[in-house]
């Protein structure tokens, strides 16, 4: 596995890509009145709002940093959708403690290395340029574009799901081609191979890695 220096911690505009759409408020009337393209771009502007001239500040207070990125994703990530699909195979055979404690691990995973992000990583623009309705009408997915300092475009696609609340929560991100869920998967699989099946190691352990290269390449590079 890839060095400590290589994990997704080194790529922190990622954290931009995701956060993007993570302070729109939690408020469910809110959340049924807007389409999944227009949540997006509404806490796109509330984001930018929230960082705007405090990144300095944020960098020295790292609590409050990621207090906020925490009260953030849960408002826009279905945390036990996306530990379950990055479980796979494995989740079925999970006890529920194994489960919620990925989820949890999972999560904390998520607002370290986006907090950490969110300070380092300098963009020109971010912009949302459509969305597509599933194949079903609980299903959606919303294109966007960061542009970086140096004019390099980044294709982002969020895939969202429609709660039993009715409430949009991104359960994948695709970051220039590069599924981060179906990555995440595969890295579960070979830690259970490797730990021979052991979940309380595998979970206690879990360091999910994408390298900066990876991703500035794409699935094409």
């Amino acid at each position: 596995m890839k060095t400590i220096a290589r994990r997704l911690t080194s790529f922190g505009w990622l954290a931009v890509l995701l956060l993007a759409g993570s302070l729109v408020t939690g408020q469910a009337a809110l959340a049924e009145a807007q389409n999944p393209e227009q949540m997006i771009r509404d806490s796109i502007n509330q984001l930018m709002g929230k960082l705007e001239g405090r990144k300095d500040y944020y960098a020295q207070h790292t609590d409050e940093l990621e207090a906020l990125v925490d009260g953030s994703l849960q408002d826009v990530a279905d945390f036990h959708y996306i530990a379950a699909s990055v479980m796979g195979r494995y989740f079925r055979n999970a006890s529920p403690e194994q489960r919620s404690r990925f989820a949890r691990t999972f999560r904390q995973t998520l607002v370290d290395t986006y907090a950490k992000g969110l300070v380092t990583f300098d963009y020109r623009d971010l912009r949302v340029v459509g969305s597509t309705t599933g194949r079903y009408e609980d299903q959606s997915s919303v294109d966007m574009e960061v542009v970086a300092d140096d004019g390099k475009v980044y294709p982002v696609n969020y895939t969202l799901r429609r709660t039993n609340d009715g409430q949009w929560k991104v359960v994948n991100v695709i970051v220039n081609g590069i599924n981060l869920g179906l990555t995440f998967r595969n890295q579960f699989d070979q830690a259970m191979r490797d730990r021979n099946r052991d979940y309380d190691a595998v979970i206690s352990n879990w360091a999910p890695e994408v390298g900066t290269d990876e991703l500035e390449k794409g699935s094409q590079g």
